[in-house]
Formats: structure tokens, sequence, C-alpha cells
């Protein structure tokens, strides 16, 4: 589990493409202090795990289900990618809840500079739509960052001084792919509203899409 606040970025030191998966090794930019084989590492926003560590950089395997549905499989060596350690029971959440699993990619489609902040318009699929909400969460290559807008294709939201200097966000080009997992509670709720009209063996519950409406969750 993480919290979409990225420590610090990456570089790409190898790629090692397989018939259906692949290995990748990356070497952090930052002080990472404890070196674990088996932990969980958010890269780009996809949970992996470091199967080896050599000096100061490590490498993750990569499954086929992992490169078709993120951004992984594009990347090239010497690229920049975001790095979050995952979180203690211990810390903040100063962000939101990120499992890591993502739910598909979308394009950034606009990218201005508005004095010392970027604003970023990104595309996503059609499916996505019931789980982006003006205002709600959302990780955009493992960033937590909050929907100012959203469209039936598209949402708006701006990056601070500080996200632009710690993520890669702000460097992307127009038209390159991020990686997208929407807000894991929005997720389980509508699951559970959607099985509830198909199951007619469930109780009633007064959580229902008029209740979550009134009380601003929808």
């Amino acid at each position: 589990m993480f919290t979409g606040l990225v420590e610090g970025q990456g570089e790409i030191l190898r790629i090692e493409k397989k018939r259906d998966n692949a290995l990748l090794s990356i070497r952090p930019g930052f002080l990472w202090e404890e070196k674990k084989v088996g932990e969980s590492i958010s890269v780009n926003g996809v949970c992996l795990t470091a199967a080896v560590w050599i000096g100061d950089s490590f490498s993750v395997d990569i499954s086929e289900e992992t490169l078709t549905r993120s951004n992984l499989g594009g990347l090239k060596v010497g690229d920049q990618v975001n790095l979050e350690r995952a979180l203690h029971l211990s810390d903040r959440l100063g962000g939101h809840w990120v499992t890591g699993h993502i739910d598909g990619t979308g394009r950034i489609l606009k990218k201005e500079l508005q004095e010392s902040f970027f604003s970023l318009k990104i595309s996503f699929s059609k499916s996505l739509r019931p789980f982006i909400v003006e205002k709600g969460s959302i990780a955009v290559d493992g960033v937590s960052l909050t929907v100012n807008q959203v469209g039936e294709k598209d949402f708006n939201l701006t990056i601070i001084p500080h996200t632009a200097a710690q993520t890669t966000l702000t460097r992307k080009n127009i038209g390159e792919a991020v990686n997208l997992e929407t807000d894991l509670i929005g997720k389980y709720v509508y699951q559970f509203l959607s099985r509830k009209g198909e199951d007619k063996s469930m109780p009633e519950s007064k959580v229902n899409e008029r209740f979550l409406r009134e009380h601003g969750f929808l």
C-alpha cells in the first residue's frame, strides 16, 4: 500500500525484454537507507517487487498483464520513473490510499504553465468514468492528485511546484501515456451498489446512491 507521495525519481539502467515479461534495473536518485529483497516499490504507480539489489540499484520483474495495462513497456534506458516505498502503518497518510494496481493508462492532451503551476488535461478510457469525480483523488504515474474538473473523456488537474520538482509529470510530452489508478473506496462502493441491484437476496441497506449523493460521496 502506498500514499501517492512520491519520494523521488529513479533512472532506468537496464531493460531485458522476454517473450511475455520483462526485467527492469533501476537506480534511485535519492538516499535509500534500507535495501530489502522482496519489498514492494511503486514504479510510476505500479506496485512491483524488488527481486535483487546490486549496489545502489534494484531489479524488478514485470508480468505480461502489467506490461499491457501500464506504460512500463514503453520505457527506455535512461528514462526517469517515480518511486515510492511501501507505507508503514505508523506513517502519516498525506496523500490517499494507492494500491499500485493500475486501472489503465491515459494520455496527456494539454500542458500549460500558469506562473509556477502546471495545468494538465489527461484522457481516460470510458470504463474509468464512474470512478473519476470532481475534487476526488486519482493517482497519475503514482502521484496522488486532486481532480479539478472531469468530462466524459478527460479530466484536468494542477501540479504544484513541489510536485513538479519531485516527479516526472511536468516533463511528459503531449501524447505520452501515464498510468491511472482511480480511488479504491469509490471502486468498492460502485461494485457494491451495482451488485445490490442484481442480487435480490442481499439485505436492504440505507446506504444507496441517493444517500451517497446527498452526503457528497458522489
